[in-house]
């Protein structure tokens, strides 16, 4: 075969290759939602997994922004939570949980209801709109940052739909962060009513955790300015003995930081989707 006819035939391997790999790339959709309780569209990421079929049923893994960000952030960080969704063959959403909305039902303003919205409109739209597992044994729950309280918070609020829970580099206490992070418009602020602050806390909320019922795993780096919090969540949920997963890593408040973290989230959503869907 003469040199060029062999580049030819190269090119042409190469390009069925190519074609070969979009057929079975994960499928990123960006949703419009609709929320009644805060009477607005809202947008959602939904990455499928490859060969996704409308008779299947597949897990679901929500994965939440941190503060000043948006439902995109994610899959523009950190493009290669694709693979994940083909690797463990599960749906991955990515809500938009506002600016500096931390997930929360606010009690001082009514536009910013971002617990009912992910918890009940979403998951509610997703399940309606996808092959899901309908249920709680289908659904895991994780974020960065505002995203890993916000994951956490509303994983024990509402332990009737997810089944496990997962923070990365969380502000999971938001009291010491009074005057950051535009929580005081979310709250109000804290010298005038420190109870909601504590109520609204994930480390305020560890009483109402029972021994394995929601599957827990966080993280933090050494150098991250949330480390102090995460390490006091950790000692509470020892003392009030709930299992849970809890690793230190080196590293800060970085896109290079979480694109390691989310593949062990992964990991062990799926050890918990595979057992309790046995």
């Amino acid at each position: 075969m003469k040199r060029g006819r062999i580049a030819k035939f190269v090119a042409a391997c190469l390009f069925l290759l190519s074609l070969s790999f979009a057929a079975s790339a994960a499928k990123v959709d960006t949703v419009q939602t609709f929320s009644k309780i805060m009477n607005k569209s809202i947008r959602a990421v939904v990455i499928l997994p490859n060969h996704y079929k409308k008779k299947e049923a597949y897990p679901v893994v929500y994965l939440l922004h941190g503060f000043a960000g948006n439902c995109t952030d994610w899959i523009k960080k950190v493009p290669s939570i694709t693979h994940l969704s083909d690797s463990y063959h599960a749906i991955i959403v990515c809500p938009d949980g506002g600016f500096a909305g931390w997930y929360i039902n606010s009690p001082v303003n009514k536009d910013w209801q971002y617990d009912t919205y992910v918890s009940k409109e979403l998951v509610t739209y997703i399940d309606e709109n996808y092959a899901t597992i309908k249920n709680r044994t289908g659904r895991a729950i994780t974020g960065l940052s505002m995203g890993g309280h916000g994951a956490l918070s509303l994983a024990i609020r509402h332990q009737d739909v997810y089944g496990a829970a997962g923070s990365m580099s969380g502000g999971v206490d938001l009291r010491p962060f009074a005057t950051s992070f535009g929580i005081n418009q979310i709250l109000g602020k804290y010298e005038d009513n420190p109870q909601v602050w504590a109520d609204h806390s994930v480390v305020g909320m560890v009483n109402n955790l029972k021994p394995n019922v929601l599957k827990i795993t966080f993280d933090c780096g050494v150098d991250d300015f949330f480390f102090s919090v995460n390490n006091q969540l950790h000692d509470l949920l020892l003392k009030a003995k709930i299992p849970h997963d809890y690793t230190v890593r080196p590293g800060s408040h970085t896109w290079e930081y979480w694109e390691n973290s989310i593949n062990y989230h992964m990991v062990f959503f799926d050890r918990f989707f595979k057992h309790a869907n046995q």
